[in-house]
């Protein structure tokens, strides 16, 4: 079963750009970054240049496929999309490029997962725009050198620190997303309500932020699950008292924590007192792949503050002792 506080992609990602907002204006949270997008965009329209590269990092569900769309939306160009793990070999990075139009945007989701070797052919196209290509067979193969249009990538990546150093240094723009404050998530429930045309109190869309772990894609899965307790139990309208009985039976609790997030902190509490461990240790214990808990679980449990690294291993902090109910002893 999909965890219900999941930051990652499902078949209800649908839903979710059926919500998705199209502009600058309407995109919440992240306002750094959306100013200064909203100048380089301007900049680049008003010299009729393509945008530079840009790179999109941190934690999954922040809004980083959401704002591709918007910046093409912005430029007034097409969006071409792709994903890192589904470019396995130099021709599928090559046909995408060269299907391209002019001004186009293309954008790669975990674009850490391309090979190496596939790489490196973005390197020519991101700088000059041109695709180098060998053809032909090992004792007559020959480089062929093809001329693209001026196009912006757009790359998307959980783990920045992945990237080699040349793929990084070609994008010219590069931004680091967030978690959301409570307070920007009750404005994405208050939008999704009306988007929806679904009403909620502004006691519940507080209620849902506060335990959406500062992530807009799980306060909107969290909004569809509650508007189905309201359909059934109420009229149809969310208020404080449906939310609250919806994610206590959904298992997610005040911080945002759900059943995953109590069985690791306690597998390190239990099994290893506490930590230090190392992070193949934690994987094995709960039975996830460690890219798993360091992509998803880990970032909101070390940002509230209820796990902490070492440099001997993660460690179950004393506010996740109290938090849980578990009787903390000093070291």
């Amino acid at each position: 079963m999909d965890r219900i506080v999941s930051e990652e992609e499902t078949i209800e990602d649908s839903f979710e750009k059926s919500i998705r907002p199209e502009t600058l204006d309407e995109y919440v949270g992240q306002s750094e970054v959306k100013e200064n997008l909203e100048i380089f965009i301007k900049a680049a329209k008003m010299r009729e240049e393509p945008l530079d590269h840009v790179l999109l990092y941190g934690p999954p569900g922040l809004g980083k496929t959401t704002l591709a769309h918007i910046i093409a939306n912005e430029l007034g160009s097409n969006i071409k999309t792709a994903s890192g793990p589904a470019i396995e070999k130099s021709g599928d990075l090559a046909a995408i490029l060269s299907n391209l139009e002019p001004g186009d945007v293309l954008f790669i989701d975990e674009i850490h997962r391309i090979p190496r070797f596939v790489e490196e052919i973005l390197y020519s196209a991101m700088e000059d725009f041109t695709l180098e290509i060998v053809v032909g067979a090992e004792n007559s193969s020959r480089s062929i050198k093809i001329d693209l249009p001026p196009f912006t990538l757009v790359g998307a990546t959980t783990r920045a620190g992945d990237l080699t150093s040349p793929l990084r240094d070609r994008f010219g723009i590069t931004n680091k997303l967030n978690y959301y404050t409570v307070d920007e998530l009750k404005q994405i429930a208050l939008r999704t309500s009306k988007v929806l045309d679904c009403k909620i109190d502004v006691e519940a869309a507080e209620e849902l932020a506060r335990r959406s772990r500062g992530t807009p894609r799980i306060c909107n899965r969290l909004f569809k699950r509650v508007r189905d307790f309201a359909l059934v139990m109420g009229n149809g309208n969310i208020d404080l008292n449906i939310t609250k009985i919806a994610l206590d039976k959904l298992k997610v609790d005040e911080l945002g924590l759900d059943e995953t997030d109590y069985h690791l902190l306690k597998s390190i509490i239990e099994k290893f007192d506490g930590g230090p461990v190392g992070i193949e240790a934690i994987a094995s214990s709960i039975g996830e792949e460690q890219t798993t808990i360091e992509d998803v679980y880990e970032p909101y449990l070390l940002q509230t503050g209820l796990l902490k690294r070492t440099t001997r291993g993660r460690m179950v902090t004393k506010r996740a002792y109290e938090h849980l109910g578990i009787p903390y002893k000093e070291k």
